[in-house]
């Protein structure tokens, strides 16, 4: 591969659940990265990892799949090894230096450079050329932020991980500036653009000027006039799912007996469950024990009993596709219905539109009071804004598009690519350094 012949500029959208990446040529066409999945093509790599021991006749080694392929290989496996999601979330926690796999200390930097190093050099293979100088979004507000402190600290893990897995040149931009590059290439004049960007863990809000003058003039910092964000999307609406629907036919609310004493069965177990990379955390032998003992002694051991099933057999994953079947269901349609099998672990249920945005009020809350929020701290008022152009999976979601709708009016909103128009626009941003 030839360093001259690299693109004017590299975007990396480096997501909670989905990372993608593109490339901007001199002409200006933008070109994303495709990858292999289930015998076609995606351009949203799965951000997460499956770790799995294997033993060979001298030695025991730990191979790690990551993306599409680390889903593939997770579900053929007999005997499951350890998948892992959403490591960007834990990226503002100074006490999560490490995590043990297997036996060995993994820092969290090393694991997120395990999926960074895949989509590199898949890219480079496919655009037959390094990758080494890049642009790489980052939300407004990372998960768990409480401070500017805070993101700069995440920020500096993220970049750790970056050079960790091969590249040289980073520079970060905020997501929904990022996107807001990809939308100002579709236009022929210029509008002040209020930006939604909804990931897997961060809601984040630009307010920028954009358009052909700003372009022909160069964008200076002024065009930006606010940004804000909350670490909140859809993993949050998919865990009140998970806690309305499936931990109650877990066992959720149901009581055991303790010698004379009726008990709660512990809730902490259903907490993990919400988030469903911290199910492999659960398959310890002093958690399993505890629930065996739960089952013996409960009023319904039969939930207790599917609740252990989908924790030894690993089965986090499967069932939390079935949530989002759900979700998504639920953007098109008045109700839906839930349903997951495996073994001694059946879950049926039915649920209303109404029903599941009642479950998600406070998230909506904080998201409407975001959104309040940027166009305050911009001087504005929502008719100030020209459009809105919203982006990610959950911008689908009717009550958090009916936020946007009650203050900026229908006529207002533009969709683009829920997983790829971050990174186009990235792409672009390096491409006007």
């Amino acid at each position: 591969m030839s360093q001259s012949a690299n693109p004017i500029g590299v975007g990396f959208d480096f997501g909670t659940t989905n990372s993608s990446i593109a490339i901007a040529r001199p002409d200006g066409q933008v070109e994303m990265a495709q990858f292999a999945y289930s015998g076609g093509v995606t351009e949203a790599f799965r951000s997460l990892l499956y770790l799995e021991k294997l033993r060979e006749r001298t030695r025991t080694t730990i191979r790690s799949w990551s993306g599409p392929t680390a889903i593939e290989r997770y579900l053929e496996a007999d005997e499951k090894g350890r998948l892992v999601q959403s490591l960007k979330s834990f990226l503002t926690s100074r006490t999560l230096v490490s995590t043990e796999v297997f036996g060995r200390q993994h820092t969290l930097e090393s694991l997120i450079s395990l999926i960074i190093r895949d989509v590199r050099k898949e890219a480079e293979r496919q655009f037959e050329m390094p990758l080494r100088r890049v642009v790489v979004g980052r939300p407004v507000r990372f998960v768990g932020s409480d401070s500017d402190a805070d993101d700069l600290f995440a920020q500096s893990r993220l970049e750790t991980a970056l050079q960790a897995g091969g590249f040289e040149e980073i520079s970060f931009e905020f997501e929904p500036v990022g996107a807001a590059y990809h939308y100002e290439s579709t236009l022929d004049h210029d509008e002040l653009l209020l930006i939604g960007d909804f990931g897997g863990g961060t809601s984040d809000f630009s307010l920028i000027r954009v358009g052909e003058a700003v372009r022909k003039r160069g964008r200076s910092a002024d065009d930006l006039l606010a940004n804000d964000g909350v670490g909140i999307a859809g993993d949050s609406f998919d865990a009140r799912i998970v806690r309305h629907l499936v931990s109650p036919a877990l066992g959720d609310g149901t009581s055991i007996r303790s010698w004379d004493k009726v008990l709660p069965v512990p809730t902490w177990v259903y907490r993990k469950l919400e988030r469903w990379h911290y199910l492999s955390l659960l398959r310890g032998k002093e958690t399993l024990d505890m629930l065996q003992s739960v089952k013996a002694q409960a009023f319904e051991p039969d939930r207790i009993a599917a609740l252990l099933h989908l924790i030894q057999n690993d089965l986090g994953y499967r069932l939390h596709q079935a949530v989002q079947q759900t979700k998504c269901a639920l953007s098109l349609n008045d109700a839906a219905r839930f349903q997951f099998e495996d073994g001694e672990a059946y879950i049926e249920a039915s649920v209303t539109r109404a029903e599941f945005e009642s479950w998600i009020s406070e998230e909506l809350a904080a998201i409407e009071g975001c959104v309040n929020r940027i166009v305050r701290s911009a001087g504005l008022q929502p008719n100030d804004v020209d459009r809105v152009f919203l982006t990610g999976g959950s911008s689908f979601v009717p009550a958090v598009r009916r936020i946007f709708e009650r203050r900026f009016g229908a006529e207002k909103i533009s969709n683009g690519n829920e997983f790829t128009s971050v990174a186009r626009g990235l792409a672009l941003r390096a491409a006007s350094d």
